[in-house]
């Protein structure tokens, strides 16, 4: 059933994204839960201090501190980086045992690698499509709970499209979770986003998971709606605060929170001189 639904859903964003008008295409993710088909242009580096909540009646997780870099090592492709460290902290509560059982842990939890390639640009009634491969590494210690003490995957596709001031992103993939007491589960989500004005954007999303096994908190499918946003300081543009709060609206009762500081920097990157040299030939044959 979640399968269907996933699918259904990913089905329903293709098309709202192929109906919107183009604009200016810019990158999402952080602080939300959906995240985007842009790369981090090449040349170009992005870094966050951030600190996360997600956590159910089940048990509460939480990363922080944690650190996120990515690098737009070419063209179309970004390479990306997460160590984080975390607390994980069951209720104990029997109702819910054998999962939410056991004692609280903070230390070094999985930390993440990812490849993001744009596979399709984004043109006047296409939106920009590319995936985001994820590799959980597991660095955390799964005896105390920390880790899920193998390596897991997270495979989605996601699209984006810019119209003005506004931005649509959305896309579903698999978790695949190859561990005792976890599972494989599917997960979606659409956010919708808009810039109030030079230094404030405000978005809102809706996102949803699969159940994803006793060993976690979320061991049932949860649909929640969060909202969030950027603000950018003023003696720094490329420096700014976001910040999110969401809750389940259907399925099992779930909160997620998120908070950070992100930096960006880089030189575009300059083109060879003999293809500027083609370029101002051709522009002169063409009489400018």
């Amino acid at each position: 059933m979640n399968r269907m639904l996933g699918l259904r859903g990913l089905r329903s964003l293709l098309l709202v994204l192929m109906a919107v008008s183009a604009g200016v295409c810019r990158a999402q993710g952080p602080p939300y839960q959906t995240d985007d088909p842009v790369p981090v242009d090449y040349g170009h580096y992005e870094f966050y201090v951030f600190g996360a909540a997600d956590g159910t009646p089940v048990e509460m997780d939480s990363n922080g501190p944690a650190f996120e870099f990515n690098w737009g090592a070419a063209p179309r492709v970004q390479i990306h980086a997460i160590l984080p460290w975390g607390e994980v902290a069951p209720s104990n509560n029997a109702i819910y045992a054998p999962a939410g059982t056991g004692p609280s842990a903070f230390g070094l939890t999985d930390a993440e690698l990812g490849v993001k390639l744009a596979l399709i640009k984004e043109s006047k009634y296409v939106p920009q499509i590319g995936t985001f491969t994820m590799f959980e590494l597991p660095t955390g210690n799964y005896d105390k709970g920390l880790g899920v003490g193998k390596v897991w995957y997270r495979m989605p596709l996601w699209l984006q499209k810019n119209f003005g001031k506004w931005l649509l992103d959305g896309g579903a993939g698999e978790t695949v979770v190859p561990q005792k007491d976890y599972h494989d589960f599917p997960y979606g989500g659409f956010l919708a986003k808009r810039e109030l004005s030079e230094r404030l954007e405000l978005g809102a999303e809706v996102f949803a998971h699969g159940g994803e096994g006793v060993a976690t908190p979320q061991t049932q499918a949860s649909t929640m709606v969060d909202v969030g946003g950027y603000y950018h300081f003023k003696r720094n543009p490329n420096e700014q605060f976001l910040f999110c709060y969401g809750h389940s609206i259907a399925g099992q009762t779930e909160n997620y929170a998120y908070v950070g500081m992100y930096w960006t920097w880089g030189k575009d990157q300059k083109k060879p001189e003999n293809e500027q040299a083609l370029m101002w030939q051709a522009s002169h044959r063409n009489g400018f």
